[in-house]
């Protein structure tokens, strides 16, 4: 699987188990770089610092379906990622802000939707942030609810989605 939204940006390509040191920092500079504006010091703390801490999103990365976009072709960084766990639910995505608003998140969202209708998924689902739920609602998905939840010690408010995808 590849693909990519714009001609200046790298094909997408899978994961491999030696990107994920990276893609844990990656997590953690994308959460600091672009939630400030979105949600309490606490919040952002708690957060950045939950893929460190915790061994869920390790797990989620290496037994999903995982796209990573590198910063650019044939450079070891990665500004991106995204993953579906199950195939029926976007998981995780992440940019890291020097990379962010250049039709990443974009591209990994077409990829994983045609990676997920190819393998007879109709409907994806997600749990949305504040700074994600823009972007997936330019993008076609739909608000099921909003909720609170406890995340790493720390109240958020986040939204269920979904995506119906042609048949």
């Amino acid at each position: 699987m590849s693909g990519s939204s714009s001609s200046t940006q790298p094909p997408l390509r899978p994961y491999r188990c030696s990107d994920l040191p990276a893609l844990l920092a990656l997590y953690a500079n994308a959460v600091r770089s672009q939630c400030a504006a979105c949600y309490s010091p606490q919040q952002v703390h708690a957060w950045s610092n939950y893929a460190q801490q915790q061994q869920a999103v390790a797990a989620a990365i290496g037994r999903g379906t995982t796209l990573v976009s590198p910063v650019a072709q044939g450079d070891g960084r990665l500004a991106a990622f995204g993953v579906l766990d199950p195939i029926d639910r976007l998981a995780l995505l992440y940019c890291d802000g020097p990379w962010s608003r250049q039709g990443r998140a974009s591209a990994l969202l077409a990829a994983l939707s045609a990676h997920a209708q190819s393998q007879g998924v109709v409907q994806l689902r997600t749990e949305a942030s504040q700074l994600s739920r823009p972007l997936l609602l330019r993008h076609g998905w739909q608000l099921e609810a909003e909720e609170t939840v406890l995340f790493a010690g720390v109240s958020f408010v986040r939204w269920r989605m979904i995506k119906s995808l042609p048949s």
